[in-house]
């Protein structure tokens, strides 16, 4: 069969939340973004999780939500809303049937496997249409206490989805699909390992650098606005509150550098997924004798002037994470003009080369950590060079554009087999 002449692209993730921003939709909405830019006709097909508004226009481009379930016996609403946050193995029969009503459809991209990226798969078969898919670090690069933690809400409740899985092939979807786009390196390893090498790609995120940029000025309202002293060195970490991006650790090297240096604040910013961890990071930051030093603020809306001018403000962004499929906020603090130390895990191990863009630890070191924030605020000639190499290494390799263009490339690569 021969590719059809038309550029609709349907994006289909497990969920599109706006005030639950991570970064998913960031990619999605600046991949869309970009195509639109070239010509395509970009669209999100979703779920209703974490929202309740079934379609809008957003920045161009349009969103469809549908109604869903977790097929689970007995879950409570708290249950439920814990799997919305985080990796919930939901059911949308609605949004299967929008899929296969589709017409013209170019390419079926699912950013999400299980029972929902299987029934995007089995629309695109049914269509004879290309299906791709992108792993966002869920599958092959998740710890696995981690792992375990994300399906809790779902232990003890009857599960009666099977049936619906085995329908749309949800154990054979990655066997099947024409692509796996991999953001994270050390998950494209991974899965190149476990599924040879033909349809593996390794797609990173990406930045427009440009929306990052803040003069001296902005930079001093910034940190005033937070209540810092303009004099501060300030260490941030604006990324989920969530056990995998491993806050309490900043907090416990914050507290002790910050005890020897009274000119170091700290900000942590961004959506909460975890409420029990959120909870933990208000208590450590009570108790760590420097509290008045500290911000743990909720997230502001991406690309406004409010999330540019929170990494204008720091000094020093700092990611601790304990698993990284990629890390597109150190992207954002390079665009900025910020040093950056990072835990040595997942794609944080290949994107930041140790000494030149940044400064890697071993994931839990928090006397590392604690080094590497004290040789960042004491030497303004290492700060100086790692931004400089970073910010080139962005331009170079990680703007939208480009990633866009890649994309498009795999795209015509996997449409040729249906000619």
């Amino acid at each position: 069969m021969s590719a059809q002449p038309n550029n609709r692209i349907l994006h289909i993730p497990r969920r599109f939340s706006q005030d639950e921003w991570g970064g998913t939709e960031a990619v999605i909405t600046n991949l869309c973004t970009a195509q639109l830019e070239i010509g395509m006709r970009p669209e999100i097909h979703t779920s209703l999780a974490l929202s309740d508004t079934t379609q809008e226009d957003f920045r161009g481009f349009p969103i469809y939500r549908y109604n869903y379930c977790y097929p689970f016996w007995g879950l409570s609403a708290d249950e439920k809303h814990q799997l919305d946050k985080k990796g919930g193995n939901l059911l949308s029969w609605p949004l299967y049937r929008a899929l296969r009503r589709a017409s013209d459809v170019r390419i079926f991209h699912a950013h999400v496997t299980k029972r929902t990226g299987a029934s995007v798969l089995k629309a695109a078969k049914l269509a004879r249409r290309p299906c791709v898919v992108t792993l966002h670090g869920n599958m092959f690069d998740v710890p696995k206490a981690e792992a375990e933690e994300l399906v809790a809400s779902q232990q003890g409740h009857f599960e009666w989805g099977r049936i619906f899985g085995a329908y749309f092939g949800s154990r054979a979807m990655l066997d099947e699909v024409d692509a796996i786009l991999c953001v994270g390196y050390s998950e494209y390893e991974k899965v190149k390992q476990a599924l040879g090498e033909d349809r593996v790609y390794f797609l990173p995120n990406g930045v427009h650098p440009e929306r990052f940029e803040a003069n001296d000025t902005e930079r001093s309202q910034a940190r005033a606005e937070l209540g810092f002293e303009p004099d501060s060195f300030i260490y941030g970490c604006i990324s989920r509150l969530d056990p995998q991006k491993n806050q309490l650790l900043l907090i416990e090297a914050f507290a002790a550098l910050a005890k020897q240096n009274p000119k170091a604040g700290l900000l942590i910013c961004g959506p909460m997924t975890n409420a029990a961890y959120a909870a933990k990071l208000e208590a450590a930051a009570k108790a760590s004798g420097v509290a008045e030093r500290i911000r743990i603020l909720p997230p502001v809306t991406p690309d406004t002037d409010e999330h540019r001018l929170r990494f204008a403000a720091l000094d020093c962004f700092v990611l601790p994470s304990r698993h990284e499929p990629f890390g597109i906020v150190v992207l954002e603090a390079w665009a900025a003009g910020k040093p950056v130390i990072a835990a040595d895990v997942g794609g944080l191990g290949r994107l930041v080369a140790h000494k030149e863009t940044g400064l890697k630890f071993e994931s839990g070191d928090v006397e590392a950590l604690t080094t590497y924030m004290q040789q960042i605020s004491t030497e303004p000639e290492c700060r100086h060079a790692l931004t400089q190499a970073a910010q080139a290494e962005v331009r170079r390799s990680y703007t939208w554009p480009q990633i866009a263009q890649q994309l498009e490339t795999i795209y015509q690569q996997v449409e040729a087999k249906y000619q």
